[in-house]
């Protein structure tokens, strides 16, 4: 397509090259032919992508150059967003099985929505890819323009070709009559009298004899790439958020009195005490006076965050935990901890045994033996109490029968807590008996606890005396946990894009060529923006020496005998 090209001045141009980078002398007809203006963009320079013969590398460097391409994966971008808008994400869900829970919500085409994957489309591969791809966009992009045009504003030459001032949009020519100016003795003078005027409009200006540049607000030309750069860091900040541990946004319950783990982290909450205060009927509006509703005032949680220093990845024991924070969590104001937030989202009556101390004794006698600490979400695997050892053997956490008579767990709540221990001591088989332990009096009435163990359980009892030795939970606390170490990058991004758009949107690049041939002036100028501002700037600098002449002169092809 091009040909290696060397310019009439001697300078040597790259292949690609449209208007000579030393004197701008246009070098092929496709430049603009004739008298027709030039094309200034990125200053007729050659661009990696309009290698003549392309190779493999050069063609994905091609297509990820094309501004065409980069709008086309941002309006696909755009448009998957949105899709992913239409009905709730998975990760807003708590305890919910998104495979029945579109389906029950929004029927066919919500069923239709999960089965696509959409439900999770901010987490998909698909979607990250995407975004990578437009970030890959932006920085050829950016190396395709930038790099070549820094190369011919670096290497601008005062005198530029006449073809170059008299095709530029702003041009005007006009004949001297430097003999008769009393001002001004050779046309070097009237050159540097016409730069004093334009540094008077903050322009810089380099002469060279009867030729002068005046330039300002180069730094312009960089906006568009600023902002790439700041839309470049915004990309990789959210594509951070993929890295474990840099980002959370998930909903979790938290029983009182309950320590949990927090997912890809070293940290534990606990959610000390649930405390809920409710309007009186005097506070209420009448509105809700005739519904007889009762709401909610506030509702917070006493939490306390730990992180774990010793034994964390080993499930079989128990984590070391040292105390970080300690804060109650109510509506708007969060937990923070070195960038751990855990916002108060919601709550639910959930009464729950979270521990007991029950009592070994004899049933017949009465006699007993001593209590042990059983905790219904993490017990012990055995116990000594008196004589006699318990054995946990299995423990179910919601306890059922199932359709083929066997025992199982419904959920990992512990609702209906269920132990079976194999009891060895004084009395009792060499191996231990069975004994199934239901610590709520209703299952135990439910299940027939006291039929299930046999001759055992006339023997001996594991029961609690009353109901101080129960720890009860009465409300599980639901919060909002996020982690985004992202987020300051994503904020400097976004400083970077914003000052990009500024420089951009604000200042134009403007310059102003001048040279006189045999006392002939000729006259180009060029911006990108605000062509008026150009023309009023360069015809006030003429008037001031004595060239008077009309704004509308210096249009496209003004010229004035």
């Amino acid at each position: 397509m091009f040909e290696n090209t060397k310019c009439e001045c001697g300078h040597q141009n790259h292949v690609g090259t449209v208007l000579c980078e030393s004197c701008g002398k246009p070098l092929y007809e496709e430049a603009g032919g004739g008298e027709e203006t030039l094309e200034m963009r990125y200053d007729g320079v050659a661009r990696r992508s309009q290698k003549s013969n392309p190779m493999l590398i050069d063609r994905v460097w091609n297509f990820f150059s094309s501004v065409k391409i980069a709008i086309y994966m941002i309006l696909v971008t755009l448009l998957t967003s949105m899709v992913g808008t239409i009905y709730p994400q998975e990760s807003t869900f708590i305890n919910m099985n998104p495979a029945i829970f579109y389906k029950q919500n929004y029927g066919t085409l919500g069923n239709i929505y999960y089965q696509l994957g959409l439900s999770h489309t901010y987490d998909s591969w698909w979607f990250k890819l995407l975004l990578f791809m437009i970030g890959t966009s932006l920085v050829i992009c950016s190396l395709d323009r930038v790099l070549p045009l820094y190369r011919a504003l670096n290497k601008q030459q005062i005198r530029k070709h006449l073809q170059f001032i008299l095709r530029q949009k702003v041009t005007y020519t006009v004949k001297l009559d430097l003999k008769n100016d009393p001002k001004v003795e050779s046309t070097e003078q009237w050159v540097a009298e016409m730069g004093k005027q334009l540094r008077k409009q903050n322009y810089r200006v380099h002469t060279d004899g009867s030729a002068l540049l005046a330039e300002k607000y180069r730094f312009s030309r960089w906006g568009p790439y600023v902002l790439h750069i700041g839309l470049i860091i915004f990309l990789l900040a959210v594509l951070m958020r993929s890295i474990p541990g840099w980002h959370m946004d998930q909903y979790m319950g938290f029983l009182e009195g309950q320590t949990v783990k927090i997912p890809n982290t070293s940290y534990y909450l606990k959610n000390e005490k649930f405390i809920l205060d409710y309007y009186t009927k005097e506070e209420m509006t009448k509105q809700f006076q005739a519904k007889d509703l009762n709401v909610p005032k506030v509702y917070e949680t006493k939490a306390v965050l730990y992180q774990c220093t010793e034994k964390c990845d080993d499930p079989a024991q128990t984590p070391v935990l040292k105390e970080v924070h300690r804060q109650d969590i109510i509506v708007n104001k969060p937990l923070n901890y070195k960038g751990f937030m855990a916002f108060q989202f919601d709550f639910k009556e959930t009464p729950r045994i979270l521990t007991a101390k029950p009592t070994l004794s004899n049933k017949k006698t009465g006699e007993a033996y001593g209590t042990f600490d059983l905790s219904m979400t993490t017990p012990k695997s055995s116990f000594q109490v008196g004589e006699y050892k318990l054995q946990l053997r299995d423990y179910y956490r919601d306890f059922e029968l199932g359709e083929d008579g066997k025992p199982k767990t419904k959920s990992n709540d512990a609702i209906v807590p269920a132990f079976i221990f194999i009891i060895t001591g004084p009395g009792l088989a060499a191996d231990g008996e069975v004994y199934m332990y239901f610590p709520r009096q209703i299952d135990k009435v439910t299940y027939h606890q006291d039929e299930i163990n046999g001759a055992i359980g006339k023997e001996l009892e594991i029961s609690v005396p009353s109901m101080n030795d129960v720890q009860i939970a009465n409300y599980t606390s639901f919060l909002n946990i996020r982690v985004d170490r992202a987020m300051p990058y994503i904020w400097v991004g976004a400083a970077i894009a914003m000052l990009g758009l500024i420089m951009g949107f604000y200042w134009q690049h403007r310059r102003i060529w001048i040279r006189i041939d045999d006392d002939v002036l000729s006259l180009g100028a060029h911006t990108n923006k605000n062509w008026f501002g150009i023309r009023k700037e360069a015809v006030k600098a003429l008037n001031k020496l004595g060239v008077q002449v009309d704004a509308k002169a210096l249009e496209t092809g003004g010229k004035q005998a």
